[in-house]
């Protein structure tokens, strides 16, 4: 009789031991000759040798699977502990799986070249309207290659455009006051990751979300970098934070050029860059368009309204300019 230890690395406890230990009761059942003890992620077989072994394999392939598709029904354990193949229908422009397996897919053209494009290039603007996808896949991708061992870490970033005086109002320290502003990068990722594992991987600073003004003297290597909304940075901020690339690291940076709200005599960095950058060799660039919008049918009609109000007032301050230059040469 031996005694051999297991630790779940890579998976969360409560989806591999199932609803009510429903998993791992199953798992005792189909090793009856062993003694397993389970608790948190530490799992303690006491058995015989060659039973032991043949339980260790088998618990890294069903652990395998857990981490790779988020999900652990009974009957994958049971197929995975008899030797049986488990199939599951390949999914189309694939990214990750995430929780419960759901399928996160590239599901437009431009999410698909913004994939393509991550894989050619260090660093890759995304571009486009609310709802468009950009700032999920971005993520995805992220994930993808941390789950790959890819990267050690990502980092995810916002211009806390407000961190001054409306913030202060706020009850709490900064962290408090700025994490509400942050929420939509925390949502995404909750997608993607089971519960206890992401905040397993933001005490240990594996995934870190910060201002970004908490970039400024960092080199930021073997990690996917992502700065959201970059069209609320200053042409010095984004120059600053696109200079924190470093080996073996990726950027991904989105944002929406119509939502821009800095004062009005600020230029928005997103703009200036890739103004600056597109000749630069190695850099992406993907613009999505309304077509991309994936959320509720009414948000591509709300962005067409907006556009067409846009317009309207362009074309209204053209005409009111050569009305005025007009009254200004009668005068001469």
């Amino acid at each position: 009789m031996i005694e051999r230890i297991y630790i779940l690395e890579s998976v969360d406890p409560v989806i591999f031991y199932g609803v009510n230990n429903a998993n791992l009761q199953l798992i005792k059942t189909l090793f009856p000759k062993l003694r397993i003890v389970a608790r948190g992620n530490i799992m303690k077989v006491i058995g015989d040798e060659d039973e032991s072994e043949l339980f260790l394999r088998k618990i890294r392939e069903i652990e395998k699977y857990c981490e790779e598709f988020n999900e652990l029904p009974e009957e994958v354990i049971l197929n995975l502990v008899k030797g049986n193949e488990v199939k599951r229908t390949n999914q189309v422009n694939l990214i990750i799986h995430g929780m419960n397996g759901k399928a996160i897919v590239a599901r437009t053209e431009n999410q698909q070249l913004l994939v393509h494009s991550f894989e050619e290039n260090d660093l890759v603007f995304a571009v486009g309207p609310a709802g468009s996808g950009k700032t999920f896949v971005a993520i995805a991708l992220a994930v993808k290659a941390l789950k790959n061992k890819q990267v050690k870490k990502i980092i995810l970033s916002r211009p806390a455009v407000e961190a001054g005086e409306k913030l202060g109002f706020l009850p709490g320290e900064m962290k408090d006051k700025l994490d509400p502003y942050l929420q939509p990068l925390y949502d995404a990722l909750q997608e993607m990751i089971p519960g206890v594992k992401l905040k397993e991987y933001m005490e240990n600073n594996v995934i870190q979300i910060a201002p970004l003004a908490y970039m400024r003297g960092r080199t930021l290597s073997d990690a996917v970098i992502i700065l959201d909304e970059a069209q609320n940075t200053t042409a010095q901020q984004i120059k600053m934070f696109l200079t924190r690339l470093g080996m073996n690291a990726k950027m991904i940076v989105t944002g929406d050029v119509t939502q821009i709200d800095l004062p009005a005599a600020t230029t928005s960095g997103l703009v200036h860059a890739i103004s600056l950058l597109k000749e630069v060799r190695g850099i992406g660039y993907v613009k999505f368009g309304k077509k991309d919008i994936v959320r509720h049918k009414l948000v591509q009609r709300i962005v067409e309204a907006y556009e067409k109000n846009d317009e309207k007032q362009a074309k209204e301050r053209l005409l009111r300019k050569k009305e005025k230059e007009q009254t200004d040469i009668k005068e001469d």
